[in-house]
């Protein structure tokens, strides 16, 4: 084949182009609005619940329902986006539509009730469901499904962060062993740029964080991030792992899924009821927010892997992301009485830290955190993400990604050990 003709070859023609156009707007405007209203809602019965602090103990409760729905309706979308991420790497059949309002629905009962979780997951997992949805509509080959979800990832993840950037690289990236086709890069930032702009002209704001100070890049300060990132890594491992055994744990003991999330949430209700507080519950945005400005407390970060790791192992839903920013940044903030670097620059770094030892997605975090914080903090918060990535095990939160590369490879010639074995 000539030079010219690979070229040709390599260039879609006008019609393919027009055709991954309209899809990248239909997927970019539907995902964007639903995550929109999603927001809307998350944020409308985050303040009821706080409002009616009665309402947690009626956890069991939606714990049920939940378990219910998902047993008797849900069962082929119940393992949410690891099996988004299993779609990618082994196509077989479309992802139920009925996979959005499942997760939507669940998500909100999870917070309105009192759960701790995230919202990534059912961005991701919304995102995912109608992206599929057009591989029926025009008639693509496998190759090109596996665009759409990576699509459908990235449309969700931007759109309820606010970062689109991050969203399609954190798309590429968490699927990145998975061969990525080069085709579906550029689309992957487009649609991510949609979706957040749909989110905008709904006027749904998103939370603003700030590191108002960085220190000049010096040798004792990167060793000290490398020092922390160590300890962001090691977080996010254990919080991966906490997750894997609470979840083992219910389907040993519980055999019938339902009653997993409604037990679950009665040991959720009644440990809060004596604690006293609704800190540790649903995302911890006031919280978030205050590690940026005084120290957190040392075992704020202990206590939220405690209970999402509970939370999510008992079957209810919504994601793990926020919390992970959680479990960072007050770990971050609590490191400032001992660590001399600024208090939201520690919290800022363990954000997205933790959060990049949890995912495997170093370079994605990375991009997250110079869109969320600024790029004057860039070297940190890339050196920070990379220690937690290579420092946070083989083992993340979803459970069927890929992981090799350096990190695989590091892990196998030390440990002598399989992803599946650490």
């Amino acid at each position: 084949m000539s030079y010219f003709a690979r070229i040709s070859k390599a260039v879609p023609s006008f019609t393919t182009t027009i055709k991954w156009i309209v899809i990248c707007l239909c997927i970019g405007i539907l995902s964007g609005s639903a995550s929109a209203f999603f927001l809307v809602s998350l944020s409308w019965v985050t303040h009821f619940r706080e409002s009616h602090l009665w309402i947690i103990g009626l956890l069991p409760i939606g714990g049920l329902l939940i378990g219910l729905v998902y047993h008797y309706y849900g069962k082929e979308v119940v393992k949410g986006n690891n099996q988004i991420i299993a779609n990618y790497y082994n196509p077989t059949q479309i992802i139920p539509l009925k996979m959005a309002p499942l997760i939507f629905v669940s998500t909100l009962i999870t917070h309105l009730f009192g759960g701790s979780a995230g919202r990534e997951g059912t961005a991701v997992q919304m995102g995912g469901a109608i992206a599929d949805q057009f591989t029926t509509l025009f008639k693509l080959k496998p190759t090109e499904r596996k665009t759409l979800l990576i699509l459908g990832i990235s449309a969700g993840f931007a759109s309820v962060f606010g970062t689109p950037l991050a969203g399609a690289i954190f798309a590429i990236e968490v699927l990145y062993f998975g061969k990525i086709n080069p085709k579906s890069i550029l689309p992957a930032f487009f649609v991510a740029f949609i979706a957040d702009t749909v989110v905008n002209l709904w006027k749904v704001n998103h939370t603003p964080y700030a590191i108002p100070i960085v220190p000049e890049v010096s040798t004792f300060n990167l060793l000290l991030v490398i020092a922390i990132g160590v300890l962001f890594g090691l977080a996010a491992l254990l919080f991966s792992s906490s997750t894997r055994f609470w979840s083992t744990t219910f389907a040993k003991y519980i055999h019938y899924p339902p009653l997993r999330p409604f037990i679950g949430g009665m040991v959720i209700s009644v440990s809060l009821y004596f604690i006293g507080t609704t800190k540790y519950i649903g995302l911890g945005i006031p919280t978030i927010l205050d590690a940026f400005d005084s120290p957190s407390e040392s075992y704020d970060f202990i206590l939220k892997i405690l209970f999402t790791a509970f939370t999510v192992g008992a079957g209810f839903k919504g994601g793990e992301v926020t919390p992970l920013f959680f479990i960072g940044a007050t770990l971050g903030s609590a490191l400032s009485l001992f660590i001399p670097l600024p208090v939201a620059l520690l919290a800022g770094l363990g954000f997205v830290a933790v959060f990049a030892g949890a995912t495997h997605t170093p370079i994605a975090c990375t991009i997250m955190g110079m869109e969320l914080f600024g790029i004057q903090s860039g070297v940190y918060i890339g050196i920070t993400c990379f220690t937690a990535y290579f420092c946070s095990g083989i083992n993340g939160i979803y459970n069927t990604q890929m992981v090799y590369g350096p990190k695989y490879k590091l892990y196998r010639k030390f440990l002598g050990k399989k992803p599946t074995d650490i």
